[in-house]
């Protein structure tokens, strides 16, 4: 499945490098008007970043996620950015969001996701882990917007929350992410190969349609783009027809 992703501060559909928020590029696009595109052409999900939010709970931007979705039919959209409350997911659901995406607090505050998951169950909650890979090959998560390394393994956060049920997770290859020059296909083909009751989000990297193809043998459940769409070098329609499972 291939996910387009948008990430918007203020408003604006907008692209950080690496997380960097004084790495930032602005795209002339109305949200609204890009998630319609991308339904029209096939996509059947949406990532959404909300990276005001994240900054600033109380200037979430749910009304303008309520628009995006009252302009489609049969899209879910996972939004993610600064989740640090059980309100915040209440929000979220409430203005549209089919799942609500959740990433630095699973490190800080296991017992907390632990809690939303069995309460909201494992279709409402993605995990995105984003990782530092050393020479070594560990996989440790970064947390608060990749500045942190929190010290902790793939591994050890996995197998936290496999046994409440958790099904979806979004996985970033930090040193990938906004390069445009393809995915880290053997980390996704070993997660998958590891934890083949997880639908993995590969998400990261992705510049052409030869780096979505290359990720068909990693049997990843989702494929997220972001600037390649944003920035013309296919289309949805285009990726999903190369993509092993539309």
């Amino acid at each position: 499945m291939i996910i387009p992703a948008l990430d918007l501060i203020d408003g604006e559909v907008v692209r950080l490098y690496q997380g960097d928020y004084a790495q930032k590029t602005r795209y002339a696009y109305s949200p609204v008007e890009q998630l319609q595109l991308y339904a029209a052409q096939g996509a059947t999900w949406l990532h959404l970043v909300d990276l005001t939010g994240a900054k600033d709970p109380a200037k979430r931007q749910l009304s303008l996620i309520s628009e995006m979705m009252a302009g489609v039919s049969n899209v879910g959209l996972q939004v993610g950015g600064g989740i640090r409350s059980e309100q915040d997911i209440i929000d979220l659901l409430s203005a549209g969001a089919s799942r609500v995406v959740i990433g630095s607090l699973a490190v800080k505050q296991p017992e907390l996701v632990a809690q939303w998951l069995t309460t909201y169950g494992s279709e409402k909650i993605v995990l995105a882990l984003d990782l530092n890979i050393d020479a070594q090959g560990n996989k440790h998560v970064a947390t608060h917007g990749w500045q942190e390394n929190s010290g902790v393994t793939i591994e050890e956060l996995l197998n936290r929350f496999i046994e409440l049920g958790l099904k979806h997770v979004l996985c970033t290859d930090i040193s990938k992410d906004g390069t445009l020059t393809g995915s880290n296909t053997d980390l996704y083909t070993d997660l998958v190969n590891d934890w083949p009751q997880i639908d993995w989000q590969s998400s990261g990297g992705i510049g052409s349609l030869n780096d979505i193809a290359a990720l068909n043998p990693c049997n990843v459940a989702g494929v997220i783009v972001g600037r390649a769409l944003l920035e013309d070098k296919f289309t949805v329609k285009e990726a999903i027809a190369c993509s092993q499972n539309g």
